[in-house]
């Protein structure tokens, strides 16, 4: 099958020079937060990771759209576009924050990391801009991803995956202090939850939807309602936590930092609820 490349004003198109802009703004991001530096904590591999891993996802996207070869792909491009796109504001803002806040104090490198800084917060503003761009597309061009639903989803990943974060590092902290079962019971909350949302991508990437072994809406139904039922049992647990551990400066600002990711969290999963229960019942009611 021969190749096709774009046409020469599809270089010049808004959403390719943002894809560029992405690509360049992350490769400095990490190349700069790379050099030199003496922390190794979870923050700054967290940081690290979402750089790395979304601008390798945004340059395999950006030389697919070139070369027009996505369409051999078994996969749903529009959906990974928008989820790519979502996912990757929300992982750079994060990254955004968490390095200034939880690296640069540890680093020498204070100048290059300032630089850096500002590159994630430029990356983090590219990916918002293309997801605009995406958002304001007829549905049928943004897939299922595109829509209310499909955003919650990705919102609730990302809540995930902060959370995971905060509980390694307050593990680490934790560990000689006691009530370290709760942040325990945390971890398997959050990861089962992350782990259900991995599947429900897949799966609507994949366009399984119809090789599922429930009725697709019944088994996103089945996971938002575990996902509610997990988060309220995390959400006591970090309410619980910030009384326990009153007076701990540094402890208390990562709890009451995955407190609130909890509770946004929550709250996606029961909005998503909400939607799945009003879709079955008017699917029963046709």
């Amino acid at each position: 099958m021969p190749v096709i490349v774009l046409e020469a004003r599809d270089f010049t198109s808004p959403l390719f020079l943002m894809r560029t802009w992405e690509v360049i703004a992350g490769g400095v991001t990490f190349s700069l937060a790379a050099v030199e530096h003496t922390d190794s904590s979870v923050f700054r591999t967290f940081c690290m990771l979402t750089w790395c891993f979304f601008f390798t996802l945004t340059f395999l996207i950006l030389v697919l759209s070139i070369i027009q070869f996505h369409s051999l792909i078994p996969i749903s491009w529009k959906n990974l576009t928008v989820t790519v796109a979502v996912y990757g504001a929300l992982m750079s803002l994060s990254a955004s924050v968490y390095f200034p806040w939880k690296v640069m104090p540890h680093e020498k490198a204070f100048g290059r990391n300032v630089v850096a800084t500002v590159a994630s917060c430029l990356t983090a503003v590219a990916y918002t801009s293309e997801s605009v761009m995406l958002g304001s597309q007829a549905q049928e061009q943004k897939g299922y991803m595109g829509s209310l639903p499909g955003m919650l989803k990705i919102l609730q990943l990302w809540g995930g995956c902060q959370n995971i974060t905060l509980v390694v590092k307050t593990i680490s902290e934790l560990s000689g202090e006691g009530h370290t079962w709760q942040t325990w019971v945390l971890g398997v909350c959050y990861v089962s939850c992350v782990f259900m949302s991995l599947v429900t991508l897949l799966v609507i990437l994949g366009d399984l939807t119809g090789r599922c072994l429930l009725p697709f809406d019944r088994f996103l139904t089945g996971f938002t309602l575990s996902g509610v039922l997990l988060y309220m049992l995390a959400t006591v647990i970090c309410f619980t936590k910030i009384l326990q551990l009153r007076g701990l400066k540094d402890s208390m600002e990562l709890i009451i930092t995955e407190t609130v990711l909890c509770t946004i969290s929550l709250l996606a999963y029961t909005v998503d609820l909400a939607f799945s229960i009003k879709h079955f019942f008017d699917r029963s009611s046709m």
